[in-house]
Parts: C-alpha cells; structure tokens; sequence
C-alpha cells in the first residue's frame, strides 16, 4: 500500500532547478502524470525558489479525484514575447475533477507585452497565465497570480469551485488584463486583492449561482457581468452576489453590460449589497449599448438590487442606467444608497429603466416607478 511519502512529488526531487533559468516544465508535466495515474490522493509539491516554466498543460480525467498542488515558491514566465505568442494560457488544466492549488507565485512577466501594444506596433494577443477548462470541484486558496500577459485567472465551463486570499496584480495601465474571468456555476470568491488593468472579476455568459465577498478592487475597471449578448444564442447570467467589497480609483464599481444586438441572453438576480466605492468614477452602472452595432433587442436585464452603497464618485453621475428603448431594464431595487460627488449628493441618469426604492437613496432615484399603488383602485373610485 502507498505511504503518504510516495504520494507527494517534490519537484526539486524530480529534478527541476529553482535558478530562475532551467525550464521546469517537463519536469512538472512527470509529477502531474504520477500524481493522476494514482488511484489515491496525491500532492505536488513546489519548494522555495524561483522555477521557470516555459509552458505546461496539465490534462485529465485522472484516476483519482484529489490531487493537490502545494507552492511554497515561484512559477515565472518567459518574458520573451514570443514564446507564447501561439498560446492562450501559460498553464492549463483540461479536464480535473477535485484540484486543490495552495500558496504561491505564478508571475507572467507581462510587463514586454504591454509596452509592445502601448507602443502601437504590430504585437502577439498574449497568454492568461492560469487556466481551467471543464473543471469539477476546485479549491484555490492563497495563490498570487502576477503580471499576467492578459487575464490572471480564467475558469471555463467549470463547476464547484471556491477561491479565497488570491491576489491577482498588474499595472493599472497593462491592457486587457482582466483579474480573475468566469464562465462557471456554483463559484465562491472571497477574500482577495485584486488590482490590474481590465475588470477586476469579468463574468461571462453560463455563469450561475456565483457568490463574492470582501473584495478589495483597484485601480481600472470593476465587477462586470458581461459582456453578455455577444452571441445571438448564449446561456443568461443569474444568481450573482457581490457583498462586502471596496472599489478604490476604480473606472467602474458595479456594472452590467451588454452588446447592443439582438441576442436571447440576460442576466437575472444579481445582488450587489453592502459595497465601499472610494473615487469611482461609474460607481453604479447598467449599459445595454456597450459596442453598439444594432441598438436592438438587447439583452434582457431584470431583477437586479443594489443595497447599502455608499462612499464617493469621482463623477457627477454616479447611478448611470442606459438600457434598451425595447428591452427596458426591469425590476431594479435601490436600498439605501448614498454617493457623494465633490462633497455633495451625486446625480442619477435612467433611460428605459424600471424599479423601486426604499430606505434613503442619494441620489435621488430616477427610475420609472413599478409599484404605483400598495392597494387597489375601484374602478367607482372607492379604495
């Protein structure tokens, strides 16, 4: 019978070098291929040290449903620009049913690929530094992801994962980094930092019963569910909760957008509660004409709550609702908001927006009023 001593890969044992220079790749795809051929828990283990990898791709079903990933050291990129110039992910997991990834560093020594577009020549895509597609039961906890090329974390098509105390951080300049990217049902993020040049969480289409909370944000872009109505037929968005989080410097807190074309998207109780804005610059927003190549037939966006937001917008308009003349957004509720603009209360701007308000909101709501009476109106004029 296997001891646990024959279960754990030392990659340092297997033979990789951490001196920053020696690829550890191969040497981490031998523990990934011992570790899943095992029919029983297996860990890899990453000492201390700075490890390059080049690029490795960790593939499964495997036999068992347990294998864990335990970093005490770095994993750093290339930063040669070309060398993933071919690639869409630096590392890649295909296929894992039960992964747990602790600690660590992945740095993907973006900073090359971002001077290169900022410089406007001609510039490979870039690679997202860390990425699972077709996931089950996933367990990430204390893993920093570091000047990703573009997105820091993306979960494709995954089920039942729970991330806590990750750190995604880039320049707030670097383009199209995206911090952590989803496309997944049944996800918990709590805990984290992230701080990087695109959204700080994207949610994509397909993506379900999602829960974030105590998230600190900044600088660039916020919490954005969409793009959504990319495709004329995708799967909604639905069940989301945003809670307990601070957006600092951010251009967006919490937004919601969507393509202007016609698509049978949406996104559906979606809950953002309990949020700190400090200097944002869009602290609320919903814009149904994000990229607008048609203005019709937006995707329909409904049953959404925002409750106790407070702080400041570093712009006049701080509630920017711009939905569809022919899908107006629905079911808005705006409970207890107070957002300040130059030390005075903000402003609000709705188009095609529909909801209702309690408790105080300042700024003062602009939604079109869905409940117009509690009771009922005798058509003879008795109540």
């Amino acid at each position: 019978m296997n001891t646990f001593a024959e279960l754990t890969f030392n990659i340092v044992t297997l033979g990789a070098k951490p001196d920053e220079k020696t690829d550890a790749s191969p040497v981490l795809q031998t523990a990934w291929a011992k570790a899943c051929d095992s029919s029983e828990p297996a860990t890899i283990y990453v000492p201390e040290g700075i490890f390059f990898v080049l690029s490795v791709r960790f593939n499964g079903p495997c036999k068992n449903n347990a294998i864990t990933i335990l970093i005490d050291g770095t994993l750093v990129a290339s930063s040669d620009i070309q060398v993933l110039a071919n690639s869409s992910s630096w590392i890649l997991f295909n296929h894992i049913n039960g992964l747990s990834i602790t600690g660590g560093i992945i740095d993907g020594q973006g900073t090359a690929l971002w001077n290169c577009k900022r410089s406007g020549k001609s510039c490979p895509i870039g690679a997202r530094s860390f990425q699972i597609n077709d996931g089950k039961n996933v367990n990430i906890n204390g893993l920093s992801s570091i000047n990703s090329q573009l997105s820091g974390i993306v979960m494709n098509r995954c089920q039942n994962v729970h991330m806590t105390r990750v750190n995604v951080l880039a320049a707030g300049d670097s383009p199209n980094t995206n911090g952590i990217h989803v496309q997944i049902s049944d996800v918990t993020i709590l805990n984290s930092n992230i701080g990087n040049g695109d959204d700080c969480i994207s949610i994509s289409p397909e993506t379900s019963n999602m829960w974030i909370e105590s998230i600190t944000r900044g600088p660039r872009h916020g919490i954005s569910i969409g793009s959504l109505g990319i495709e004329v037929e995708e799967d909604g968005v639905h069940n989301i909760t945003v809670k307990s989080s601070t957006f600092t410097g951010t251009q967006n807190g919490v937004r919601i957008k969507s393509w202007g074309r016609p698509s049978n998207g949406f996104a559906t109780n979606v809950y953002f509660q309990h949020i700190i804005m400090d200097n944002v610059k869009n602290p609320i927003i919903i814009d149904q004409n994000y990229c607008p190549p048609f203005k019709e037939c937006p995707i329909k966006v409904s049953e959404v709550t925002y409750q106790d937001i407070k702080g400041t917008s570093a712009t006049e308009i701080a509630i920017n609702f711009d939905c569809s003349p022919t899908n107006h957004c629905t079911g808005l509720s705006l409970i207890d908001i107070n957002l300040t603009y130059e030390n005075h209360i903000a402003k609000a701007s709705c188009k095609n927006a529909e909801g209702t308000t309690s408790s105080v909101v300042e700024p003062s709501s602009c939604l079109a009023w869905t409940n117009f009476y509690p009771y009922t109106i005798d058509p003879l004029g008795y109540s």
